[in-house]
């Protein structure tokens, strides 16, 4: 076969690579001192080798190293020219601080999703945020739940997730030990004024809609049945509303007797016929329509798509070492290359499902084929990929 026509162009994960400013992992690596100690594995060659093990889904490091020591000759393209083994990944999992991947993450974030003036939709300005645990099968971060009977506790790692509504992608992410409470959180968002928030009623506490409040921010979430609250006034509800599910519309205080400690607070009663359940909510602003709050919270369960889709698409039920900074990597890497297969199909102007897209780049990874032309048309794209003599071959024996 012509290697000239066969192997032509670079292979889809280098293209995805090369979605990441090298100007970037180089002030990080400055920045962590990530090389330091390391003559031949660098931070690059280490993003590289994870990248390649979230992508293919490997569930070993057997697996990981062999399938790169077979794609040796494809992976010079990539600027790799180190093949790690078994126990230079495994060390570089437990030494290489997890805070470069972290920080590598979110400057591609930036990167893609540069920050513009909000508009005045809700979609625009619309935040959500909650966390979700990943089971771990040892003790390496403790995990949530009583002690099972063989006193052999499972651990966990909870991501605590921003997102924002028109973007589909973790904003902000922050990796705790699952037994961490949700609440704290809170102290690591910052949102510009006129922003709107939806959230699990667990974040909610006085402070947190007080300080939301003085910022011009907009919560909305659900009633803590155990809060203590008095009503100061209804408001009418229109026909329309009720048709729209609202029942009733109040303001009311928040707290104990003390007056120091009162809250003012809006109570939306809202009946969703789909579940035949009455839901109450909660908010601070008293401009909205009381549907329009309702269906912010909807909008809430937006975030659970996501964290299926992680856990999902990525390898994040195996993972290759046992210490909590190797697992954090791990997820880590998992988050970049979430980001860079959406930065694809935001490219891309045929409608793929995100699973589709995902499994397509894993089985092509090292298939020498522009992804985006390959991505518009696949079985047009590959015809032009295979060479005239690989169809009119004769054939020796008859079969």
């Amino acid at each position: 076969m012509d290697e000239s026509t066969f192997f032509t162009g670079q292979p889809v994960f280098n293209q995805l690579l090369k979605l990441i400013p090298r100007s970037i992992i180089s002030e990080l690596a400055k920045k962590h001192q990530s090389d330091r100690y390391y003559k031949k594995f660098k931070s690059y060659d280490h993003l590289v080798t994870m990248l390649y093990a979230t992508f293919h889904g490997c569930k070993s490091l057997r697996e990981v190293t062999t399938g790169m020591m077979a794609c040796t000759t494809r992976l010079n393209h990539l600027g790799v020219n180190y093949m790690p083994r078994r126990s230079t990944l495994a060390e570089a999992n437990h030494n290489r601080t997890e805070r470069f991947f972290a920080d590598l993450y979110h400057n591609l974030y930036a990167y893609f999703y540069p920050d513009s003036r909000m508009d005045k939709s809700v979609d625009h300005r619309l935040f959500i945020f909650d966390s979700t645990t990943i089971e771990l099968f040892s003790e390496v971060m403790q995990g949530v739940g009583k002690k099972p009977v063989n006193g052999r506790r499972k651990g966990g790692v909870k991501a605590h997730v921003l997102t924002k509504a028109d973007e589909d992608v973790p904003r902000f992410v922050y990796l705790t030990p699952a037994r961490k409470n949700d609440s704290f959180f809170t102290d690591h968002i910052h949102l510009p004024a006129g922003s709107i928030v939806t959230y699990d009623r667990g974040y909610i506490t006085y402070a947190l809609m007080n300080k939301w409040t003085k910022q011009g921010v907009t919560g909305v979430t659900r009633l803590r049945i155990a809060w203590m609250h008095q009503i100061v006034s209804s408001q009418e509800v229109s026909d329309q509303e009720r048709k729209k599910g609202i029942i009733s519309d109040e303001l009311i205080l928040f707290g104990g007797k003390p007056v120091i400690q009162k809250v003012p607070a809006r109570k939306i009663v809202y009946f969703d016929t789909k579940s035949g359940k009455q839901l109450i909510f909660v908010t601070n602003n008293t401009q909205m329509k009381a549907s329009t709050i309702a269906d912010i919270y909807k909008r809430r369960w937006q975030i659970e798509c996501l964290f299926k889709r992680l856990k999902q698409n990525y390898p994040l039920k195996y993972f290759l070492g046992d210490s909590e900074n190797a697992i954090k990597i791990q997820i880590w890497c998992s988050l970049i290359t979430d980001i860079l297969i959406k930065a694809i199909k935001d490219k891309v102007k045929r409608k793929w499902s995100f699973s589709n897209i995902a499994s397509m780049i894993r089985l092509h990874l090292m298939t020498y084929i522009n992804l985006i032309n390959f991505l518009q048309a696949p079985e047009k794209a590959l015809r032009l990929y295979q060479h005239p003599a690989s169809v009119n071959n004769l054939q020796l024996f008859a079969t």
